[in-house]
């Protein structure tokens, strides 16, 4: 072979390797950043339904079924409620098993459990709206955003500072319902907002998830919806990525001298590890995990440093309470501890063991309304 045609045929065999990694490292973030339907978090492994029983139900044995709280327990066709594991069922009798676990069955709220059912556990334990789900009056409103109107439910109270809440990865506005009658009891109204990307709402330009570095931009369209309203003041109360959507525009946002407050229910402040994990989850290989994180980075322009590494902890002048804790595999939570450290004059950070990623609540509720009861007395 010619010494040009050989440098021909390695230069099209390099370019081809090129073009495979590019499109393998696509294919990785894509399956990562999907703006989609919700879709399972790391180690969220399915759970076999066993048995029910009156209050009871026993599912696998597994670290997931056994962790401590309340869960919403959904699967193809089937939402419920379970309440923390019992190893007694009604009468005394004990019914450890190295197999299965049994929780308290709490309600189901859609479809039927039948024994063979392949469930999952899911920190929304509310399915439908404010109404149905908590007995709380409620407008549906539309938002306007910069790609186009965004759907919200709007719970009207006395005070007037806002509660803005927002979801995060693998949830929708349902799961803000979770805190959604504290917050009411306390008479805080509460805008509970979807945005790009959500079903209903006008969808990504690139169809991918940006983290909160765009998103937040819907979340500075829903305070200006409030202010125009009749809100004084807005507390930015955010889950996941939507907590990262309340960083950014605490920070970024026009109206930000309005926002007294913010909530974070384990933030995502590192995206490179947060993508990891979500294209691992969604059964990326491992030897492409580092072209996801570069392809993401063309694709969506997320930037190179996590949000640590940015302006905005120092920025940062509202009061805010973090409530993370050390079991999320999904977006860790060493760098809550560092806003923490970094920020001691404005950042509370509450601690929660044993609980996935925005499961905060889940792992203990009585807890956690008590650490938000005192946050936000102050605010009110």
């Amino acid at each position: 072979m010619r010494p040009a045609t050989a440098a021909a045929v390695a230069a099209t065999s390099i370019l081809g390797v090129g073009a495979a990694a590019v499109a393998a490292g696509r294919y990785a973030s894509d399956a990562a950043l999907g703006a989609s339907s919700p879709r399972p978090f790391p180690a969220d492994r399915r759970l076999t339904v066993h048995a029910t029983a009156a209050g009871q139900i026993t599912l696998t044995r597994s670290f997931p079924a056994l962790r401590p709280g309340t869960y919403g327990l959904a699967g193809r066709g089937v939402h419920a409620v379970v309440g923390p594991v019992t190893e007694q069922v009604p009468g005394g009798h004990s019914v450890i098993s190295p197999d299965t676990v049994v929780r308290r069955l709490e309600r189901v709220t859609l479809g039927s459990l039948k024994p063979g059912a392949r469930v999952r556990l899911t920190p929304e334990i509310h399915r439908g709206d404010p109404l149905a789900a908590l007995g709380v009056a409620y407008k549906e409103v539309e938002v306007p955003g910069e790609l186009g109107a965004l759907p919200a439910w709007f719970v009207p109270a006395a005070r007037d500072t806002w509660v803005i809440a927002v979801h995060g990865l693998g949830t929708t506005r349902d799961h803000p319902m979770n805190v959604m009658g504290f917050l009411n009891a306390q008479q805080f109204p509460v805008l509970d907002l979807a945005y790009r990307g959500d079903a209903g709402a006008p969808r990504s330009p690139d169809g991918l998830a940006h983290l909160g570095e765009s998103e937040w931009r819907d979340l500075d369209a829903a305070i200006r919806y409030a202010v125009r309203y009749g809100a004084e003041k807005v507390i930015l109360y955010g889950w996941s990525s939507g907590a990262s959507m309340a960083l950014h525009a605490a920070v970024n946002s026009a109206l930000h001298d309005r926002i007294s407050g913010l909530v974070l229910d384990s933030p995502v402040l590192d995206w490179r590890t947060t993508l990891r994990a979500l294209a691992s989850a969604r059964g990326v290989p491992s030897a492409l995990l580092p072209l996801a994180v570069r392809a993401a980075q063309g694709q969506t322009g997320l930037h190179g440093a996590p949000l640590m590494d940015t302006s905005v902890p120092t920025a940062l002048h509202a009061p805010t309470l973090v409530v993370h804790g050390p079991d999320d595999t999904l977006a860790p939570w060493q760098p809550s501890r560092e806003l923490a450290a970094r920020r001691p004059d404005l950042v509370t950070l509450h601690s929660v063991a044993q609980a996935p990623h925005a499961a905060m609540w889940n792992a203990d509720p009585a807890g956690y309304e008590e650490t938000l009861r005192r946050f936000l007395t102050p605010l009110m």
